[in-house]
């Protein structure tokens, strides 16, 4: 019978606790959901666009585009 009274006990405590809190600390309190990716298949997704975004950046940089010619060709 202990054990059935300290149940009740610990859960009317968290029950009271959870309703005095506000709602806005409540919601901060919250856990970030991590991408389907990074959950299926680890860092291997995370690693391939960070590749990629290297080289998407270093292709568009100044220093890589052709300078226009004079007529306006390539």
């Amino acid at each position: 019978m202990a054990k059935s009274d300290e149940l009740v006990k610990y859960i009317t405590e968290r029950v009271v606790h959870y309703i005095d809190t506000p709602k806005d600390e409540r919601k901060g309190r919250t856990k970030i959901k991590e991408p389907w990716t990074m959950k299926w298949f680890g860092m291997i997704p995370f690693a391939v666009s960070l590749w990629v975004g290297k080289k998407e950046k270093a292709m568009n940089s100044p220093e890589n585009r052709e300078k226009p010619s004079s007529s306006g060709k390539r």
